[in-house]
Formats: structure tokens, C-alpha cells, sequence
């Protein structure tokens, strides 16, 4: 049996960045002076690393910490940090008591302990124990974390140029990909500055404003507790891909909408669109919105599409065919009972995408190299902003 954690321990050289509930450090990992197989990290110290401080408090420069350097020995990207498993010569203090039975991560060594939005020591345990309907509220749905900010960004200009109050946006964060909401810098600053109401953590994810157990009752608590005039369900950063039809994280897409048809939201499909990706299965529409909305979602949803004027169609990283190739693509799901709803995309709405307050990117590209990608999610944002409107 292989092992599932590298395990490696070090000291704390100093800090990095900070945002709520995380905070970066340089590490100094000693030279390995073992023979154990798989070595990669003996030339790599010091090494960044990353302290989730609810779990396992503030690392000091100087206390040893004990780290899981998997995924930064594999060099992947979104999960490539050394995590901080413990500080063993400083533990932190014990949480005083409190409700709460619900367990995320659960049966791993760092199950955590939280209070569910809906059970019963909670205060919004009345409200939500027969709550069964969204009352016709939008939820955008999106396979990837990197599009939240773009649908938010959508519904601002949309809500702007009507000339109505900014929305209310609750995201519903699922656990397809990271699971601490923490690490989501995006979440942090969109928090901030008031883009988002409230994040809601729902399976195994943890660390949102509130917790829940699934999507549905995220989807409820959003509506009941928040009050928003909009959601978005997403999972969060990172994504896990095989490179086959059904091997994605994404997947749960298509389970997001029948949830949201299911209590009586007005389900919006947002695309996974690119005109820069290298792989054909991601040029145009992505496979993984084909076989989300096309195959899993039973529930029939909005499809927005982008129409782009001569100033969007012609940006650097939109090739001339990328239009034409979009609304072939979305045949297919209109076959399937979604209605296809074609959306204008103009000048002012890129501007908008350049002045969203975090740094735009999917699959390490920004708004200069993909547009396409943030125009597709920022389409879906404006359509539920308007159905929001009527």
C-alpha cells in the first residue's frame, strides 16, 4: 500500500501573507538523512507553507511544525503549499464549549467540529426544519471556483446599469475541490468588500459563514438565513480531472441544478468556455458543461451564451471562430430541455471583468489571455441579475 501523506518536519522562518483563517510561512526543512523512496524536497528548503490557524492556531518563527508536503512535492498548482498539520510544541488552546455535532472532514486526523446552520442547537433550526422552497430565487451554477468572481461581477454591472441596489450574493462553496473555505483568497476579499454576503460551506467543505450539510440545505439557508437575491454554487479552488468523460470534480454541476430546480430556484447554467485552453476537449465549451448539463442535470436550466460586440470579439485570446463554435456547441444542451438564452457582452462589461477587485485567473490564465472564460461566467451573472429583476 502506498502512502498518502509525505510527512516532514521543520522551523518556521517567518511569516507571509495573511487573510482570515490562513496564514503563509517559510519553513526550513532540514536535508532528508533517511533513505525513504520518493525524495524531492532534499534541495527545495526553505519551503512555503500554509497554516490553516483555526485548525491548528498561528505557527511563531521558530516552533517546529510537522507538514504534509505531498502535493508541493508534486508541484501541483493550486494545492502546491507544504500544509501545517501541527505545531507540537504549541499547541493551541482548547476551543471553549459550544453546539454543534456536524463533523467535516470526517474520520481523518483533522476532523473538524462544527455548528450546521440547520441542526437543531442552531438558532435558524426552526426557520429552515420545514423550509422546502427558493421562491423562484437564480442560482448560477459554475464548475469552477475561478468563475465566482466573474458571475458576481456580471450581476454588479447588470444590477448597476438597471440602476437598481447591488444584490445580495451568497456562495454555496461544495467540496469537489479545495475544502477549507480559508483557502480561497478570492472568498476573503470579495467578503471584504462587500461582493458577498455570506460563503456557505456544504458537505465536507468547512469555514464558511455558515455550514451545511448539503447543497440543498445550503441552497435553503442562503435564501431563509441570508436573504439573498442570488446565488452561486461552485466548488472550491482546485479541480480534479482525469481527462475522461466522467472523471471530474466538476460533475457535481449538473447535481447543483437539479437542487436548485428541485426547491424552486430558477436554476442558470453557467458555461466553462475557452478560447485559449490547449486541450480540445476544453476549446469552446468544455466537455465537463456538456456532460454536467448535458447528461447529470435533469432539471432543465438557463444556458447563458455570449454575444460579443466588435470590441469583445476581437480581444486578444478570442479567436475569430470562438463564437460560432460556442453556439454550435450549445445545441447539444438545448437537446437536452435547457433554454439557450443568448446574452450581449459589450465593451462596458469587460471593463467591469478588469476592475473586479481579485486577480482573475483559470487554469493560470487572466483576463488578457482567456477573456472568454470570465465573459461566458460574467454573462451568467447579468442573466440571473435580470431574472432577479422580473
Amino acid at each position: 500500500m502506498s502512502h498518502v501523506i509525505q510527512w516532514r518536519s521543520g522551523t518556521v522562518v517567518s511569516h507571509g501573507r495573511a487573510w482570515p483563517g490562513c496564514q503563509e510561512l517559510v519553513v526550513d526543512v532540514p536535508p532528508d538523512t533517511d533513505d525513504r523512496a520518493g525524495t524531492t524536497l532534499s534541495t527545495q528548503a526553505p519551503v512555503r507553507a500554509l497554516a490553516y490557524t483555526d485548525v491548528v492556531g498561528t505557527p511563531r518563527p521558530g516552533d517546529r511544525v510537522l507538514l504534509n508536503t505531498g502535493a508541493l512535492s508534486r508541484g501541483l498548482g493550486t494545492g502546491g503549499y507544504a500544509l501545517v498539520v501541527a505545531v507540537p510544541d504549541a499547541l493551541p488552546a482548547d476551543a471553549p464549549p459550544a453546539p454543534g455535532h456536524l463533523v467535516k472532514a470526517r474520520y481523518t486526523p483533522l476532523q473538524t467540529l462544527v455548528l450546521g446552520v440547520d441542526e437543531q442547537e442552531s438558532a435558524h433550526h426552526t426557520m429552515l426544519r420545514d423550509a422546502d422552497d427558493l421562491a423562484a430565487l437564480p442560482v448560477v451554477v459554475a464548475d469552477l471556483h475561478s468563475a465566482l468572481p466573474a458571475v458576481v461581477a456580471g450581476a454588479r454591472h447588470a444590477a448597476a446599469r438597471a440602476g437598481r441596489p447591488q444584490p445580495r450574493v451568497a456562495y454555496v462553496m461544495t467540496d469537489g475541490g479545495a475544502l477549507p473555505a480559508a483557502f480561497s483568497r478570492t472568498v476573503a476579499t470579495l467578503r471584504e468588500r462587500g461582493w458577498l454576503e455570506a460563503c456557505i460551506t456544504v458537505g465536507q467543505a468547512f469555514g464558511g459563514d455558515l455550514e451545511a450539510v448539503t447543497t440543498h440545505t445550503g441552497l435553503l439557508a442562503a435564501h431563509h438565513v441570508v436573504g439573498a437575491d442570488l446565488v452561486v454554487v461552485a466548488q472550491g479552488p482546485g479541480n480534479l480531472g482525469t481527462g475522461t468523460r466522467w472523471g471530474f470534480s466538476g460533475v457535481s454541476a449538473g447535481e447543483a441544478v437539479n437542487a436548485a430546480a428541485t426547491l424552486g430556484g430558477r436554476p442558470v447554467a453557467s458555461l466553462r468556455v475557452s478560447g485559449a485552453d490547449e486541450r480540445e476537449r476544453h476549446r469552446g465549451v468544455s466537455h465537463h458543461s456538456l456532460t454536467a448539463y448535458g447528461r447529470v442535470a435533469l432539471a432543465p436550466a438557463d444556458v447563458p451564451v455570449p454575444v460579443p460586440d466588435d470590441v469583445v470579439g476581437t480581444l486578444p485570446g478570442w479567436p475569430d471562430d470562438l463564437t460560432r463554435t460556442v453556439h454550435e456547441q450549445v445545441t447539444a444542451l438545448a437537446d437536452a430541455g435547457h433554454r439557450i438564452v443568448g446574452v450581449p457582452a459589450d465593451a462596458a462589461l469587460a471593463a467591469a471583468l478588469e476592475d473586479v477587485p481579485v486577480r482573475l485567473s483559470t487554469m493560470g490564465r487572466g483576463f488578457g489571455q482567456d477573456p472568454a472564460s470570465f465573459v461566458a461566467a460574467a454573462v451568467a451573472g447579468l442573466h440571473a441579475e435580470a431574472l432577479r429583476a422580473v
